[in-house]
């Protein structure tokens, strides 16, 4: 078995028991860091990878520039990796699972198709289109012949599309369509996300970020969660600190909130101890 036939054999594992979490880099950098503290895998985020080209999320990064960056991410380290695909970079079902497909080509592991339409203020596609897009890109993934979580996300509760109801009714779908994975990010409380865990029979991810940071790993297995991810929080968390610190040295003239930066000697190590030595 190749060492890239042990990761995603190792990643369909991961989802088979317990909870695990999977933070969200949005470099080749960051990546390592995060292999180097102990990650057991990578999911890449759309919204932090965007901001590092200086766009915004939702829409605003072609699939050659995500499935690039997915590359890159997979290289940088031995972890399986989990791209994060918007709304498979087309609204048409075929274009959905040749996304599928080309995402295994680059090394990764599994990714998440979202039911957003990615135009105007970003509503939920129709529901039986948003199955048939789902049942597309399960196939394609059936028919890779090797490990791949396929995450089937309804995002329409964080979106303000439709209700919990509506999210159940749709990842209930999904799920016979053939998804691996059912994540709903973003439900109004921890009761809703126990009542989403329990309404489906595969494993669910859910999102560590906004109201439910106040969480441990511990509550979010108690409700049944199998992955837990962060999504853009990790680098919003970043970008937060980039606009306190500038903002105190333009505004105020004061540099001492750069003395809580890491060392650059532990930077370096990180750096190094998580990179890819397969």
């Amino acid at each position: 078995m190749t060492a890239m036939a042990v990761r995603h054999q190792r990643f369909q594992t991961l989802h088979k028991r317990g909870c695990f979490v999977i933070p969200n880099p949005w470099d080749a950098g960051s990546a390592r860091v995060m292999a180097a503290l102990g990650a057991q895998a990578l999911a890449t985020t759309s919204a932090g990878y965007a901001f590092t080209l200086g766009r915004p999320d939702m829409g605003h990064v072609t699939r050659d520039e995500a499935l690039a960056h997915a590359e890159t991410i997979v290289t940088a380290t031995p972890l399986p990796v989990s791209g994060d695909f918007e709304n498979g970079f087309a609204d048409a079902p075929d274009e959905v699972a040749e996304t599928i497909r080309l995402a295994a080509e680059v090394g990764l592991s599994g990714c998440s198709i979202e039911d957003t339409v990615m135009s105007g203020d970003n509503p939920a596609y129709d529901f039986e289109l948003a199955v048939e897009r789902v049942r597309a890109a399960a196939a394609a993934a059936k028919a890779l012949g090797r490990p791949f979580v396929f995450c089937a996300r309804a995002d329409g509760v964080m979106n303000g599309a439709y209700n919990v109801e509506e999210a159940i009714r749709r990842i209930q779908a999904f799920e016979k369509a053939g998804a691996d994975l059912l994540y709903v990010p973003l439900p109004p409380s921890m009761e809703s996300l126990v009542q989403i865990v329990k309404s489906v029979s595969k494993p669910v991810n859910a999102l560590a970020a906004g109201r439910f940071a106040k969480y441990s790993k511990t509550d979010f297995a108690k409700a049944g969660v199998r992955r837990i991810s962060t999504g853009s929080a990790i680098a919003r968390a970043t970008h937060k600190k980039l606009v306190d610190v500038t903002t105190a040295m333009l505004d105020e003239g004061d540099f001492s909130p750069l003395l809580e930066a890491a060392s650059g000697k532990a930077i370096d190590y990180m750096l190094q101890a998580g990179g890819n030595d397969e």
